[in-house]
């Protein structure tokens, strides 16, 4: 007769009921998940974890904020969990120093039931501490090519016993010229190994590479190319004297209560944020000029609600998951119609409805042209009081009908989709809980909340 189970057992069995246990994770890592928040897998988790766990290469393709970090590193987790060994076992590379960073604190945080340990190897920062780090043989290892090159080169890293890669952000890598550094990495790896590959897009360059990287991978397709139907976007003609105008008039509004603004160049975002900042917003600006420790203290106060306005170019456009992000603002169009999604997806993340408005001038009608033929749709035009006098398309310009400085006002585009799933409690990562259900967009002409 088998024996009783005990308190202890009884609670943690029950602790850890979730959707989550169809996986058959080990229950370090399954409570992890629970006390992470995790009640219901994404559709890329559901379709990837098991092939991931029975050591098959994966192709994931999905939009940003549906679950692709958790999709490979539970099934990392729950392998390491179940085996000890010397690491490093795993590699993610990632193509940005605040992607990087998001990666590792997901993963510590699903495997802080455990005794297996992480180590964020990137650019920008002194070199000892992660040299450090590494002498104490992680099992994963988290970082960007450029610093692995680096300390591969040293000798302070070695990555012969790697039985997992992990490239993320797979389409940003090839945006930012990594195909170099990628292939001198794949030299230092032993040939047999896992191989998990996500992205958001897939670019020709991509599709070339995965095919010659991942050997009968399982493959799962559940990206497109237009934005979540948990964002609302549509474009606004200005011109571009007035963009500030029509900056200040939405980061008024009472529902725009988290914002990130992008700009074209790094010179541009630093003069923006300085801007709002002298106008009493809680602004600050995240571009590629800034040191280390300036980057991280920018992220870490928008993340935690210091600034209510994060202006940044592209440095922010993919990976960085930040709870809440009500709006998005195109202050400048991006350079690509990837790039266009990428930024927009910043908000509308874990299943939460956005905004994503986008100033577009009479310069950016070939980029509107090619992104609306990516999309295969019109992008939704809002018109603005105050504001009609610049026309989106190709034509004369339009003479203004509204009242010369006139108050901005204006009809939004219908939004699609339908309620957002929302997390309960304070969760973290990019993966939300299903219980609750609401949407998070409110309306008003307010500036209540948007100043000191």
């Amino acid at each position: 007769m088998a024996a009783p189970a005990t308190t202890t057992e009884t609670e943690t069995k029950a602790e850890t009921q979730s959707g989550f246990d169809l996986f058959d994770f080990h229950p370090s890592i399954a409570r992890g998940v629970h006390a992470a928040g995790f009640t219901t897998p994404r559709p890329i988790q559901i379709d990837t974890i098991p092939a991931a766990k029975s050591g098959r290469d994966v192709l994931g393709l999905a939009q940003t904020g549906t679950g692709k970090t958790a999709a490979f590193a539970l099934p990392l987790l729950d392998r390491f969990a179940r085996g000890r060994k010397r690491g490093p076992r795993a590699l993610v590379l990632a193509p940005t120093r605040e992607l990087a960073t998001q990666i590792d604190a997901e993963i510590r945080l699903l495997a802080r039931f455990t005794k297996l340990k992480v180590a964020t190897i990137y650019g920008g920062v002194p070199a000892g501490k992660q040299i450090r780090a590494l002498r104490n043989n992680p099992e994963i290892i988290v970082g960007c090519p450029g610093r692995i090159l680096d300390l591969l080169g040293r000798g302070a890293l070695r990555l012969g016993g790697v039985e997992t890669l992990v490239i993320d952000e797979a389409d940003h890598m090839f945006d930012m010229g990594f195909l170099p550094d990628l292939k001198r990495i794949l030299k230092q790896l032993p040939a047999e190994r896992q191989n998990l590959l996500f992205s958001a897009t897939m670019p020709r360059e991509i599709r070339t590479f995965a095919d010659s990287l991942l050997r009968n991978p399982h493959v799962v397709e559940l990206t497109r190319a237009g934005p979540a139907d948990t964002i609302e976007h549509v474009l606004v003609a200005v011109a571009e004297t007035r963009k500030r105008d029509l900056l200040e008039y939405i980061l008024g509004q009472e529902g725009c209560t988290s914002a990130i603004v992008f700009t074209r160049t790094k010179h541009r975002a630093k003069r923006l944020a300085e801007q709002l900042s002298r106008a009493k917003y809680r602004a600050v600006a995240l571009q590629g000029n800034m040191s280390q420790s300036q980057r991280d203290r920018a992220m870490e106060g928008f993340r935690k609600r210091r600034f209510d306005i994060l202006v940044a170019t592209d440095i922010a456009a993919r990976g960085i998951d930040v709870k809440g992000v009500s709006h998005v603002l195109n202050y400048d169009v991006p350079n690509t119609p990837e790039a266009y999604t990428h930024r927009i997806g910043r908000t509308g993340r874990a299943e939460l409805e956005g905004q994503a408005v986008t100033f577009v001038t009479r310069d950016d009608v070939s980029w509107l042209r090619d992104t609306e033929r990516k999309l295969g749709e019109k992008i939704p035009r809002r018109t603005v009081a105050g504001f009609e006098g610049e026309s989106i398309d190709t034509g004369p310009r339009r003479k203004s009908s509204g009242r010369p400085g006139g108050r901005p006002g204006g009809n939004g585009a219908k939004r699609s989709g339908g309620g957002g799933q929302k997390r309960s409690g304070s969760r973290s990562g990019d993966q939300a809980s299903s219980r609750g259900r609401g949407r998070s967009r409110s309306s008003g002409s307010s500036s209540r909340g948007r100043r000191r």
